[in-house]
């Protein structure tokens, strides 16, 4: 395996400690306040603080108010004493900076960095005299924070058994989160509880206080790291609680590096939250991958979903779905939709007998016997589509370590610019065999898996191959530096509304301003037919399934039926084939979490604009006006609601109406969404007038 990418990738987020300066050094004021930094538009303020044993606390206030009262900040090691008592202010070093980027792909084509930033330097008064940086970035609507360990005289390695990194709210509030280390990884339904009666919670968590204000905690730039999760220590008060390792310390570096950023990220109303939710990327390096135009995105059609609902087997055998039958009508369906992908799961040797938890049988370059790979290769090429391949490796991280180049150098080979992967064991249970031959468990999450996902993406890469992820580590932000991570599952996507304990009606307007917060998700939309395994209804509308295109991002987006149910939906179809995936422009409309949502985004490249709605299971209407449309120019709304008697928990859950207006820019559109409902528009726009000379 070639080593030589991941280390330069892990070279990039290394960091010397910085060179502060004595500039602008604060006296104590407000009893223990030692340091104070403001937000461009000076609505939010951070202080740091020093209490009378010398403990290390920041505080945030939002227009003059409390968010986040004094929250303790240092590391517990399983090596050395802790790094917290009789730390002193030794300098500190100011800076802002007001810049915008472009996005190669994503939900906006620019984003504008604005923030200010304090680094405080804290130092031991006494015994061991080691020092620690805490970065804070305020933004206008969110704080990110992270600490520096520098190389030093009593401190060359950190062995980190945790961090003291406290969240504690100021005022009491409603939480809407799901909770880690529980074996199911990362698939929960988000829990709504007062903030007092959180358990352990995986980021994002989303909270509402008390006077209105949306907060949401999650991280930024995971790498070399162990992911956080937040433990309720007492009443609102949340304690980092860092992913654990095969071994004691739940993080081991050599000192001179930083740790992910801590974020913080704060607005008035949920659809705050989603715009909110750029500071992730800006607090993510930029691009290290040069040119990325070979990274495509766009949506997809699966041989997947009869697997899903046990008409079909991943394994080989009579019922095996990955056949070179198979994979060519969906291929003949894919072209005559225009829709650019087929991902074909099972393709592989390693599917027959129990590769749940041991994928060791599983070979990433080996066709089945059934599966002609260079005929299908062809075949895709002249339809004008592309495979995208699926590497599940049952939770053997390792195994498919060994053969990450091979694996690659098989998809570039066979035109797959899109790789799946998959990690289904059980959380903790990730499979690890070190150079010397011992064997480890690893969780979903911590250090050593974080660094093994980056090995993937960075050798992918190599092969200008693309990675979306499943059963991954959570995302934070790290598709601005390595573009070709395009998705990422971790989260109860469409097949668990094949199966028993389907996702409620509300599940989607959960996620989007939760999980969402973090980056795109593969959810999977698109299944018009409504049916699960054994015949099985799904709780949604048809309308719905349409709206999710435009709620739920992805760069990459499933159609997720099969061909015969699309063949039954032509008008529907004509939404999925249009919809994109790629977008200049997102606004959030309206929203309220776990209760409805409504997004507007425009087509990169096109003046067209489409909008999406989505409910739970209570009927809901809003009134949103058109001003993101441009002036002077009308438009085509093509519109596809719920139709009379539509609910989900009924056979009207099919109901749809299909209808045209005109429309212009400052005109109101009244959603109407049904139990389980929603709501998709594309509206067209007409050509522009010539401007006379």
């Amino acid at each position: 395996m070639k080593l030589a990418p991941i280390a330069l990738a892990f070279a990039a987020f290394t960091f010397s400690a910085p060179a502060l300066a004595q500039d602008d050094l604060s006296q104590k004021q407000d009893g223990n306040v030692v340091a104070r930094a403001a937000s461009p538009d000076g609505k939010l303020s951070v202080t740091i603080s020093l209490d009378s044993e010398g403990r290390a606390s920041y505080a945030v206030q939002r227009a003059g108010k409390p968010l986040l009262s004094d929250s303790r900040l240092g590391f517990l090691f399983t090596d050395a004493p802790k790094l917290d008592r009789g730390m002193s202010l030794v300098e500190i070093k100011r800076d802002k900076s007001d810049t915008s980027w472009t996005q190669p792909f994503g939900e906006w084509t620019t984003v504008r960095d604005n923030h200010t930033e304090m680094t405080v330097r804290l130092r031991e008064k006494a015994d061991l005299k080691r020092e620690m940086d805490v970065t804070f970035r305020i933004f206008d609507d969110g704080v990110g924070f992270r600490y520096t360990l520098p190389d030093q005289p009593n401190l060359h390695h950190a062995n980190i058994a945790d961090e003291l990194t406290e969240f504690a709210f100021a005022e009491p509030g409603t939480a809407w989160w799901k909770p880690a280390y529980l074996w199911n990884r990362e698939e929960y339904l988000y829990n709504k509880t007062a903030l007092d009666a959180v358990g352990t919670a995986q980021t994002v968590m989303t909270v509402k206080l008390a006077d209105g204000t949306h907060v949401a905690l999650h991280e930024a730039a995971l790498v070399d790291y162990a992911a956080m999760n937040l433990q309720r220590a007492e009443g609102n008060t949340f304690k980092a609680s860092l992913t654990p390792g095969a071994g004691a310390p739940k993080v081991s570096r050599d000192a001179g590096f930083s740790t992910p950023w801590r974020t913080i990220a704060i607005a008035d109303d949920a659809a705050g939250l989603y715009a909110a939710s750029r500071m992730t990327l800006n607090l993510n390096e930029p691009n290290k991958l040069g040119d990325v135009s070979w990274i495509k995105p766009g949506k997809f059609v699966g041989v997947w979903w009869n697997m899903i609902k046990g008409e079909w087997t991943w394994s080989r055998g009579p019922k095996h779905g990955a056949t070179t039958a198979h994979v060519k009508a969906y291929i003949d369906f894919a072209a005559a939709n225009h829709i650019p992908g087929v991902l074909v799961e099972g393709w592989n040797v390693g599917w027959d007998g129990n590769w749940f938890g041991n994928g060791n049988a599983m070979n990433f370059d080996q066709p089945t016997e059934d599966f002609d790979a260079a005929e299908l290769a062809r075949y895709a090429k002249a339809k004008g589509v592309y495979l995208i391949g699926h590497n599940e490796t049952g939770g053997s991280a390792s195994h498919y370590d060994s053969q990450l180049d091979r694996a690659f150098g098989y998809a570039r080979d066979h035109g797959i610019p899109v790789v799946k992967t998959g990690y289904v064991t059980d959380a903790g249970q990730i499979e690890r065999v070190d150079p010397d031959g011992s064997q480890h468990r690893e969780w979903h999450e911590g250090q050593w898996m974080v660094n093994h996902h980056l090995r993937v993406v960075t050798t992918a890469a190599n092969y200008h191959v693309s990675i979306d992820s499943h059963e991954p580590v959570k995302d934070t932000g790290l598709r601005r530096t390595w573009p070709n991570w395009v998705a990422r599952e971790g989260g109860r996507g469409m097949e668990y509304n094949a199966w028993g304990g389907k996702n409620p009606p509300e599940h989607e307007a959960n996620m989007v301003f939760t999980q969402f917060l973090g980056g795109p998700m593969d959810f999977t939309p698109g299944v018009l037919s409504l049916k699960g395994s054994d015949n099985s209804d799904i709780q949604s509308t048809v309308a719905k399934q349409l709206a999710l295109y435009v709620v739920l991002y992805s760069p990459v987006v499933m159609a997720a039926d099969t061909p015969e149910n699309y063949a039954k939906y032509p008008g529907e179809m004509k939404f999925i084939r249009d919809v994109p995936t790629d977008w200049s422009d997102t606004r959030v409309l309206n929203g309220e979490v776990g209760d409805y949502a409504t997004f507007a985004r425009k087509a990169r490249g096109s003046d067209d604009w489409y909008l999406g709605a989505v409910g739970d299971e209570q009927a809901r209407s809003s009134v949103v006006t058109l001003d993101f449309l441009d002036a002077g120019r009308s438009y085509t709304a093509e519109i596809y609601r719920d139709g009379p008697g539509a609910d989900y928990r009924t056979d009207a859950r099919q109901s749809i109406t299909m209808e045209t207006r005109q429309v212009k820019k400052g005109d109101t559109l009244t959603i109407a969404l049904a139990p389980g409902g929603g709501e998709a528009i594309r509206f067209v726009a007409s050509p522009k007038k010539a401007r006379r000379r």
